[in-house]
């Protein structure tokens, strides 16, 4: 989890590689609306949200018993909430963390993605911290990520 531009997707589909289970992105799953409106530069509200997250919900609860990384900004405790509703174990959260300086000017390099960095601020406002997570930093390698990550998983 994290904000838009942390590494999500690339960390999870090298998690999921190493750890041989399959890897989904949420944002494959949001709602045209919810891309359109981003796209346009506004922040989705949390009503925009909740279908999405119930979906995930769906989804993590069908690859329950053989595992699954997805990468979902899970922004709030409630999303987070959300997305553990209809699984037996509280799925492990990584939380990849970094500044706004740094996370704005990778979103800056990024090509073909409908999140604008304008939006990043408002993710950054949303953001609620979670208390139960491996936090890691993004300020460094993505080798070095995977590895701390990987540390606390097996």
């Amino acid at each position: 989890m994290g904000v838009s531009g942390s590494g999500k997707s690339t960390i999870g589909k090298e998690i999921a590689k190493r750890l041989n289970l399959p890897f989904q992105d949420a944002d494959d799953f949001h709602p045209e609306s919810n891309v359109k409106k981003m796209a346009g530069g506004a922040a989705l509200t949390d009503e925009d949200r909740q279908p999405w997250l119930e979906n995930l919900a769906d989804l993590l609860a069908k690859h329950q018993d053989q595992g699954l990384v997805l990468a979902c900004s899970a922004l709030k405790a409630s999303y987070r909430e959300t997305l553990n509703t209809k699984i037996t174990i509280p799925a492990n959260i990584v939380f990849l963390s970094g500044s706004f300086e740094l996370i704005f000017k990778r979103m800056q390099s990024r090509k073909d993605h409908f999140m604008p960095p304008a939006l990043l601020q408002s993710q950054f406002r949303a953001l609620e911290e979670p208390d139960h997570a491996i936090k890691v930093s993004i300020d460094q390698s993505v080798e070095d990520i995977i590895e701390e990550v990987l540390d606390h998983l097996v």
